[in-house]
Formats: C-alpha cells, sequence, structure tokens
C-alpha cells in the first residue's frame, strides 16, 4: 500500500518503501556531467547577482540621479534583498508540490531563468528609479527561483556520503560567479546596457546543460499533499523545538554570515581611512582575488575530505574559528600586508565552511517531502546578514570604538556561532 502524502511521519526519513524516487533519500551516486551542470548554474546565477551589485546599478544610479545615487543604490538593494528574502523559500516550497513530466525542480530552473533574463533586459533600458527597481526586483525574484530549486537538487540526488564534495564544487561554482561578475563590471568600460545584456546572456546559457537532462525525478500526482493555504503559510515556520538540529543548523550559519558580512562590508573605507592605501578600489580587487583563490581551493579540497572521513562538525567548527580568526588578524595588524593575510586566512576558513556546512545542512532537513522549502529557509541565514551585518558594522566603527571594535565584534560572532554547532546532535 503506498505512503500517504499527507502523512507527515510516511516522509520524514524512515519508511521509504512504496515512496517515488523523488521522495527517498538517494544512494545513486550523480554522474560527473550532472555535477558540472550545477556548477554552471551556480555560476550563471552569481554573475547576475554580483555583477550589478558590484559595479551597473551603481553607474545606473548615478545615470538616472548623480545627486542622489547613494539614496537610489541603497533603495534598490534594499527592495531587492527583500524580495530575496521571501522568494527563495516561497519558489523551494512551490517546487516542492511541482507535479511535471520536467520533475519538481527544472521548472522553476527555467522559469526562474527566463524572469531573471527578462528583468536583466528591463533594467539594460531603464532611465527611472521605478523601471530600475522593477527589474532589480524581478531579477531577485527569478534568480531566487532558480536558485531555490538547484539547490534542492542536492538532497535530492546526491546521497549524503558525497555532499562534503559537491558542495564545495557548489561553493566553488559561486565563488567563480562572483569573480566572473567583477569581470563583466571591469570589461564593459561604463556601458551599462551591455553589462545587463551579458549578464542576462550569462544566465540563459548556464540552465541549458542541466535542463537538457531533464531526469529530474517526478513527483506522482496522488503523492501531492492538499493544498491549503493556511497550512502553507504555516509550513515556512520550522520549530527549532521540534527540530533541535535544524535550528541550531540554521543559527550557527546566521551567526556565521553575519560575522563574515562585517568583515567585508566596510573593506573599502578601511583602507581608505585606516591602512590609507593608495588605490582602495585596486587593493579591494586584490583582496576579493586572494580570498576568491583561497575559497575554491578549499572547498574542493576540504569537502571530499569530510566526506571520507564521514566527519561533519568538527569541520565547520574548525573552519568558522579560522575565519574568526581573520577578523582577528586584521584588527591587530591594520595595514596592507595584515589585509591580505586575513583575506587569505578568510577564503580558507570560508571555502571549507561552504562547504562541510552545505552538507551537515542537507543531513538535518525535516522532511524528504519539503527539501525544496527547508532549503529556502536556510538560504534566509545567507541572506538575512546582508541586511544586519551593515547595521551591526555601522554601530560598531561609530559607537564602539571603530575598525578594531568592528572586526573583534565579527571574531566574537563566529566564535559563538562555533561553539552552538557542538549542539547539532544527529550529524557527526
Amino acid at each position: 500500500m503506498p505512503a500517504n502524502p499527507n502523512d507527515p511521519t510516511a516522509l520524514a526519513g524512515g519508511g521509504e518503501a512504496g515512496l517515488p524516487e523523488a521522495l527517498r533519500s538517494p544512494t545513486k551516486d550523480v554522474k560527473r556531467s550532472w555535477v558540472t551542470s550545477i556548477v554552471a548554474i551556480n555560476i550563471g546565477i552569481n554573475i547576475v547577482f554580483f555583477a550589478p551589485i558590484n559595479v551597473l546599478l551603481g553607474l545606473q544610479a548615478t545615470a538616472i540621479d548623480a545627486g542622489s545615487k547613494e539614496a537610489i543604490l541603497s533603495l534598490v538593494t534594499a527592495c531587492g534583498a527583500s524580495v530575496a528574502l521571501v522568494a527563495n523559500p516561497l519558489f523551494g516550497a512551490l517546487s516542492d508540490r511541482t507535479v511535471s513530466k520536467m520533475g519538481r525542480r527544472s521548472p522553476w530552473i527555467l522559469a526562474g531563468a527566463i524572469l531573471g533574463a527578462a528583468s536583466l533586459l528591463m533594467l539594460s533600458g531603464a532611465t527611472t528609479v521605478g523601471l530600475m527597481l522593477l527589474g532589480w526586483c524581478g531579477l531577485q525574484a527569478g534568480a531566487n527561483a532558480a536558485y531555490s530549486a538547484v539547490t534542492a537538487t542536492i538532497p535530492d540526488r546526491v546521497p549524503e556520503r558525497r555532499r562534503g564534495g559537491i558542495g564545495g564544487l557548489a561553493a566553488m561554482g559561486q565563488t567563480v560567479g562572483i569573480l566572473m561578475g567583477a569581470v563583466v563590471g571591469f570589461v564593459i568600460t561604463g556601458n551599462i546596457a551591455v553589462g545587463y545584456i551579458i549578464c542576462a546572456a550569462a544566465l540563459l546559457v548556464s540552465v541549458i546543460p542541466y535542463l537538457l537532462r531533464s531526469d529530474d525525478p517526478q513527483l506522482p500526482r496522488e503523492f501531492r499533499p492538499d493544498f491549503n493555504l493556511l497550512d502553507f503559510a504555516k509550513g515556512f515556520w520550522i520549530n527549532p523545538m521540534t527540530h533541535r538540529d535544524f535550528g541550531w543548523a540554521w543559527l550557527t550559519r546566521f551567526m556565521m554570515n553575519t560575522g563574515n558580512q562585517m568583515t567585508i562590508v566596510y573593506l573599502l573605507f578601511f583602507l581608505t581611512d585606516v591602512v590609507k592605501y593608495p588605490d582602495p578600489a585596486g587593493g579591494v580587487l586584490i583582496l576579493t582575488g586572494i580570498y576568491a583563490v583561497m575559497v575554491i581551493i578549499s572547498a574542493v579540497i576540504l569537502g571530499p575530505i569530510s566526506d571520507r572521513s564521514g566527519k561533519r562538525k568538527i569541520f565547520v567548527i574548525v573552519s568558522s574559528i579560522v575565519v574568526a580568526c581573520s577578523a582577528l588578524i586584521i584588527a591587530v595588524s591594520q595595514n596592507f600586508t595584515g589585509a591580505i593575510i586575513g583575506a587569505g586566512v578568510l577564503g580558507l576558513g570560508f571555502g571549507a565552511y561552504l562547504a562541510v556546512d552545505f552538507a551537515l545542512l542537507t543531513q538535518v532537513l525535516p522532511s524528504a517531502k519539503s527539501r525544496g522549502k527547508d532549503m529556502g529557509v536556510i538560504n534566509v541565514a545567507n541572506s538575512l546578514p546582508q541586511v544586519i551585518a551593515p547595521a551591526l558594522a555601522f554601530f560598531a566603527v561609530t559607537v564602539l570604538g571603530g575598525y578594531t571594535a568592528l572586526f573583534i565584534v565579527a571574531a566574537v560572532i563566529g566564535i559563538f556561532g562555533a561553539l552552538l554547532v557542538r549542539n547539532i546532535r544527529s550529524v557527526p
């Protein structure tokens, strides 16, 4: 007799006999071509996030009204961040319920890429704040729809024993996308429209290898839970008392990202006002490059080592402490050499963290039937610090005593986050 899709106990990790492939725990290794397609999507999505954030939106705000460029940029990015916070778990939840011949995730990857590309084309011709705002929010909705779906494919398809390695490759894709976004901003030489068109093309091309495979497991219609709007909305609250490991994992990731964001948010101002570096923008590019290289190296190496050892928590704890130490290095040295060392240490720790903590998170998800929604809730722990960290950084610099206080507070937050990882019981 098939399991009842409306009975949570039937889908909560045990008793998988009779369940469709989409709701079972994966046991078969994925192919290299599938992994490559996941990396490609991560590259494309991060290009379209970071080329605008780093360069294009600022240039566009200046072109619209140079005297109000800071206010325009703040308004647009804040509204976009608000859309991202809602879109990621929402589209993840919708993909969990999707009944399609393409599977649960592919339709949302396709739809998200199309909406994101259309929004980028709107941005390419935007000459008013309203169009700029609409285009950026549309991009956040589309790109986060695709991102929530592609993130859920990993616990859908990858056995637990391999998730550290796959998480490391996904982190590599994210970092390469960030660097390529910086390259797009550099090569356009002020031509905003061309920059947005390049981003739109990159996003569409990045999803093609995955979509051509068309092998997402399908959710049979009889296994889709009955829809009730109130229950659907309530589903986004995951009680940390009921799902303690998920709650601790969410909190530690939130703290880690907050500390990391605090370390980098005022980096340009730190180089200008404290280090007195003659080319602050160039200095940021150098430090970002060092950081990115170390992220890629540590993520790709330490993710598989975690898989082979069967351990997750020790890697997450140690990498979190390494990240905290990077902030302390910058706080103590306060020169460009110290900043270079700090950037390298930060990348080393954060790359390992991204790979192994991702694997840990996929092992504490409450239910197979809601992997997309649950990973979307986890992604809030990535997005929310981008809103909170600048306010904390401002408070540290202006009230607590300057940049030394800023980096020390960031380190303390990271260390507390590392210590709390010990409270996760179900993962070694």
